[in-house]
């Protein structure tokens, strides 16, 4: 794992997170941290505090976890065959850590890629905008120039 974001104990995580990331666990649809989140920012793995994904790319599926058209860097996630429950589905897993994340699926908008990448809000951390440089993501704030 690397040590330039500031990363969590495994330990220190909450039942949820814990659930969630090391058991492959899936939280509640609607009654989550950021499924109505609207803020900008980013989401950064619980563990590791790697950058997954970006505000801009958030959008409203209505399944009632967090959706995403992307990655912020695709070698940021791994993806995994997941058989379980009866599905056929890919697994999305964070490359640092290997915290089980959600899964990714082929309904998303097509305007914007046609995936929907569905997080467990309890396998993030958000950091808005306003406290990317602080919080050692300083690196991030160009993403949401809007005047490019």
């Amino acid at each position: 794992m690397s040590d330039k974001y500031k990363s969590k104990d495994v330990a220190t995580l909450t039942p949820l997170q814990y659930f969630v990331t090391q058991q492959n666990g899936t939280e509640p649809p609607f009654d989550n941290q950021y499924y109505a989140n609207e803020h900008e920012g980013l989401y950064v793995d619980i563990v590791s505090g790697e950058p997954l994904f970006s505000s801009l790319d958030k959008f409203d599926s209505g399944c009632g976890w967090p959706s995403f058209s992307q990655p912020i860097n695709a070698s940021s996630i791994k993806q995994k065959q997941d058989h379980s429950h009866g599905m056929q589905r890919i697994e999305v897993r964070s490359s640092q850590a290997d915290s089980h994340l959600g899964h990714v699926f082929n309904d998303g908008p097509k305007t914007l890629g046609g995936l929907r990448y569905c997080i467990n809000s309890a396998a993030l951390r958000f950091i808005a905008k306003a406290d990317l440089k602080q919080a050692g993501y300083g690196e991030y704030l160009a993403l949401f120039d809007h005047d490019n």
